[in-house]
């Protein structure tokens, strides 16, 4: 009872202190006033449960209240701002209840006053709301004129390039909003505080501007040595990432092979933190994803492909992190370390037969890939299974075998039903590049052609996407192309009427895809072909090719 007590006094304690400063931003007395918000700052700094009370007592409406009033003096309206900006600081909840006061629109109002020290005040406020994941980034671009007159004010002091550059690379989240930075200066306004001496402002300029340019690409370069802040080495490597995968720079260039390429490899290793780590192997992925040549170099860089592996295995050591929040904060979030991990390995494999035979089957990584597909994460379940469609695109039989062994039947068929879209189409693009090149597609539908057949005419017949039922047809026309697979097809009377129904489907893809089976099917050249062809004259399917022959699209009128 006694505890219960003392507990309901401390909170009765508390919520009479928050009131006391509160009732103080009423006083008639502006003086008393100033000192009141001064007191408020002090109280407010490293408690969230202060800055909740204020919240819930109504601070913030006073206070934005007091920012605004031309009769407050210079100093009141910067306290305030400074206090604002505290309470911003705490919880996503404390954002979002500044946001519904309307605390952008008066802040953004503030940066038109001559003061500057008040700007500044106002600006790193903005940038505490702007950074936060709960923020609308819209609320920016509501006003035009508002990323015009931030670009006046970048000349203003070192701090205003910070919390500008900063707010910037925290809304800068679509084409839309990189075109309207673009159209009122930011190249110009914003390249030239490359050569800042403040590390935060080289940072933010990093993540918001994108130019082309072989000098800015020389800056990056020497920003991606050893000797600079590990984060300003990993911005510097996104950058030219983004140039590289925009075009503005060549794949096989020097500052990519030999510089941003080992850099991101280096975010990789053990000794880097959790999200270097994410986001090195992500970026790296995303770098080399359409070159063959990256792919085979990073392959053989730095033994990559074993630090990928360590990625499964976070925390290796318990014992060796001393740091017991910094353990927590990685154990809660290693399921991103292995979420970057396939990407990466999707990546690695996506286009080079040897490389997927020797960085990837050697390291035993198809029975992870597969584990991941049983995943109760979505997430982790398209990206498992992606790496597995790639692994298996122009694969030998080797590698085929190997996937369906370690992933199983079982599995197999049970993600073709998955609820998830992504991973749906995944597996039928796995399905397809296992069903490839005439002797493995006998081979697998000899061993398993009921059961796929069977999958394939539920999507058929359930309520999918266009893509997924297009995808399922080119499957079927796979099978079509195989020696002995292609009767299984002809004996089952009710696929061939499923094909003939979406010939005569209202979409152009789909028809395609079908016509495409039945081509397969009777290819004058094969054995049977004239068995084949009589069947399907008797089913009907010469009719509907003669109004194919009509249709409005060049191409399926070809086919």
């Amino acid at each position: 009872m006694a505890s219960w007590l003392s507990i309901t006094l401390v909170s009765l304690e508390v919520t009479a202190t928050s009131r006391h400063y509160v009732d103080r931003l009423f006083d008639p007395d502006p003086q008393k006033v100033l000192q009141g918000v001064i007191d408020m700052k002090n109280a407010v700094i490293g408690n969230n449960k202060q800055k909740a009370n204020l919240i819930v007592l109504g601070a913030v409406p006073r206070l934005l209240y007091l920012l605004q009033q031309g009769s407050s003096s210079s100093e009141l309206r910067t306290e305030c701002a400074v206090v604002l900006g505290s309470l911003a600081m705490g919880t996503e909840n404390n954002i979002k209840s500044l946001v519904d006061c309307h605390i952008i629109p008066a802040l953004l109002q503030g940066l038109l006053c001559p003061d500057l020290i008040f700007i500044e005040a106002c600006l790193r406020c903005l940038r505490t709301v702007f950074i936060s994941p709960v923020t609308p980034v819209q609320l920016l671009y509501t006003d035009p004129t508002v990323i015009p007159h931030l670009m006046s004010l970048l000349s203003r002091s070192q701090r205003t390039q910070e919390y500008i550059t900063q707010i910037f690379s925290h809304c800068c989240k679509t084409p839309e909003h990189q075109t309207v930075l673009f159209n009122h200066g930011a190249i110009q306004n914003i390249a030239p505080l490359l050569i800042s001496p403040s590390y935060k402002v080289l940072h933010s300029v990093l993540l918001s501007v994108l130019v082309d340019g072989e000098l800015l690409a020389q800056v990056f370069v020497r920003m991606m040595q050893r000797d600079q802040p590990v984060e300003m080495q990993l911005t510097a490597a996104k950058c030219l990432t983004y140039m590289c995968r925009a075009g503005a720079v060549r794949t096989d260039d020097g500052c990519i092979v030999l510089k941003t390429l080992p850099c991101l490899v280096r975010m990789c290793s053990k000794e880097r933190l959790l999200e270097e780590r994410v986001e090195g192997a992500e970026t790296l992925a995303y770098l080399m994803e359409p070159d063959v040549e990256l792919q085979r170099i990073a392959s053989v860089t730095d033994h990559l492909v074993a630090m990928l592996a360590d990625y499964f295995k976070y925390p290796s050591s318990v014992s060796a992190i001393t740091d017991i929040k910094r353990l927590d904060h990685d154990l809660k979030h290693a399921h991103e370390l292995r979420q970057a991990a396939f990407r990466l390995y999707a990546s690695l494999g996506s286009n080079d037969e040897d490389i997927r035979k020797k960085p990837i089957l050697e390291s035993g990584v198809i029975e992870l890939l597969c584990s991941l597909t049983q995943s109760d994460s979505p997430a982790l379940r398209v990206n498992g299974i992606w790496a597995l469609m790639n692994m298996a695109f122009q694969a030998d039989q080797k590698v085929k075998g190997e996937i369906v062994r370690a992933l199983g039947t079982e599995q197999l068929f049970r993600l073709l039903s998955d609820p998830d879209t992504n991973v749906l189409m995944k597996t039928l693009g796995l399905l397809r590049n296992l069903l490839s090149t005439r002797p493995h597609i006998d081979q697998i539908m000899s061993s398993h052609g009921k059961q796929i057949l069977q999958a394939v005419t539920l999507i058929l017949e359930g309520d999918h996407s266009i893509e997924v039922k297009e995808q399922t047809l080119c499957i079927l026309a796979n099978i079509a192309d195989g020696n002995t697979a292609k009767e299984l097809l002809m004996t089952n009377d009710d696929i061939l009427q499923k094909i003939k129904y979406y010939m005569g489907h209202s979409n152009v893809k789909l028809q395609l895809a079908a016509t495409f089976c039945i081509s397969n099917l009777i290819w004058n050249e094969e054995d049977g072909s004239q068995e084949r062809q009589d069947k399907l004259r008797e089913l009907g399917f010469v009719d509907i090719l003669h109004k194919l022959t009509q249709a409005s699209d060049p191409n399926l009128c070809d086919r």
